[in-house]
């Protein structure tokens, strides 16, 4: 699988267990999952085009590289990806938020569309897609039919935790796209929930049940 990165980062690893304890409340869990985006986004990011522009320092004029192309886009997938938007932003204070809104059928654990909403030129953009959770890889398989078919070419995909049989799914279907991912964890369980995992992320980003 030579486009799915995992994280060996021992601050990523760290902050992935603090996030993994039942005992870590909202405020904490929120902060973190943003902290853990900003670190794998420097790790997503490493790739990004430059281009040479001419500048004038205090002691004399200089050649040095900035960004280069269109802003890139981030776009979470609702709601528990937006957890790790502002992480993002932190590094690309610039770059563009669509977002696209899909939740789980608990009896199918099918991903179900409701709400698609990306920036415009997207064709012309890196698209960072962000879903803390890999486990059936349903819904980000879906997030990424959905950004394609609007003429997304550039995709990379952030997630904090998954299981195995999420990232073989997603990248039988979507080889081409990188995956970035903090932790592997061991399995599902049979109601598709990621083991140990981290509970619902969603349900501890905004403290809801």
């Amino acid at each position: 699988m030579s486009n799915v990165y995992y994280m060996n980062h021992p601050l990523i690893k760290h902050k992935i267990t603090m996030l993994r304890d039942e005992r870590t409340g909202t405020n904490e869990f929120r902060k973190l999952v943003e902290e853990i985006a900003m670190l794998m986004g420097y790790e997503a990011l490493c790739d990004l085009k430059t281009r040479d522009i001419e500048i004038k320092t205090p002691i004399e004029d200089t050649v040095q590289p900035v960004l280069d192309g269109k802003k890139p886009a981030v776009v979470p997938i609702l709601r528990a990806g937006l957890g790790m938007v502002n992480g993002i932003l932190a590094l690309l204070p610039s770059a563009k938020v669509g977002h696209i809104g899909m939740c789980r059928d608990e009896k199918t654990h099918k991903p179900q569309t409701y709400y698609c909403k990306l920036p415009s030129f997207i064709e012309e953009r890196l698209i960072i897609v962000t879903d803390p959770m890999l486990a059936t890889g349903g819904s980000l398989i879906d997030a990424v039919n959905e950004i394609k078919a609007l003429g997304g070419k550039t995709i990379k995909c952030m997630c904090i935790v998954a299981a195995p049989e999420g990232v073989k799914a997603f990248t039988d279907k979507h080889p081409d796209v990188q995956l970035y991912i903090g932790a592997l964890d061991r399995g599902l369980n049979e109601n598709a929930y990621i083991c140990p995992g981290l509970g619902d992320a969603g349900d501890r980003i905004f403290g809801t049940k």
